[in-house]
């Protein structure tokens, strides 16, 4: 599916500045969300990032590039997503194949009554005839491995970052290559309370340092500021005094 043209956007655009959600569709290049349904709540700068795109699905805002979406279709619903294929049920070996021995064939028993063989009397030297029941042999049949099922592919790696500079705290996210959120300014009161999360030495105690230096500053400037006032007050003071 083709994304969103220079026409669409502006469409968009439009449909935004007179208070509308223009409803869009997830196109192939959107991966495990083609073919559902969201809404366009905002568009950024395309000169920052390519996906500029600001998308409502469910309750996520998340940015998207116009590759990965196009106007969705009057009458357009979300496409359900297809059932995870169940597990094939092993099936179990078949029994052993039985096979009779057969038995020897009986010797013929002659005797000579007048001079001719006569079945069913013993001769010397042939073999005894076997007793008991035929001889059982079980024989191992062809085994069928059990059916497997595909494992589903994991999604893409959640990354959040916690960062300080300049004076700031920063937390950012992203998901493999696709930016969640962009780098935005938390107090250090919440970072603090972040880092104490973690449990990692070393970690916990920087982040300490970082904000008694802080603070030492504020109070330092506040410090300052306070004996400028006290100075202008007292030189109010003088200018007001009567003669």
């Amino acid at each position: 599916m083709a994304g969103l043209s220079t026409d669409e956007l502006q469409t968009i655009r439009d449909g935004l500045a007179a208070g509308r959600k223009p409803r869009v569709l997830f196109t192939e290049a959107a991966g495990q969300m083609a073919g559902q349904l969201g809404q366009v709540i905002g568009l950024g700068d395309p000169a920052e990032s390519d996906e500029w795109v600001v998308v409502k699905f469910g309750r996520d805002e998340l940015p998207f590039s116009p590759g990965d979406l196009q106007i969705a279709p009057r009458g357009a619903v979300a496409r359900k997503a297809a059932p995870a294929p169940a597990p094939a049920e092993p099936v179990a070996p078949p029994g052993p194949a039985f096979v009779l021995d057969q038995p020897a064939p009986a010797a013929k028993k002659a005797a000579k009554v007048n001079g001719a063989p006569v079945a069913g009397e013993d001769k010397p030297g042939a073999p005894a005839p076997r007793k008991g029941g035929d001889d059982v042999t079980a024989a191992p049949g062809p085994r069928k491995a059990a059916g497997r099922s595909a494992k589903p592919k994991p999604p893409p790696a959640l990354t959040v970052t916690l960062a300080y500079g300049e004076g700031e705290w920063t937390v950012a996210a992203s998901q493999g290559s696709k930016v969640l959120a962009k780098p935005y300014m938390i107090r250090p009161a919440e970072a603090l309370r972040m880092v104490a999360l973690v449990d990692v030495p070393g970690v916990h105690e920087a982040v300490e340092q970082i904000l008694s230096a802080e603070r030492s500053e504020a109070e330092e400037q506040a410090r300052r500021l306070r004996a400028e006032l006290a100075e202008v007050e007292a030189r109010l003071a003088e200018l007001t005094e009567k003669p």
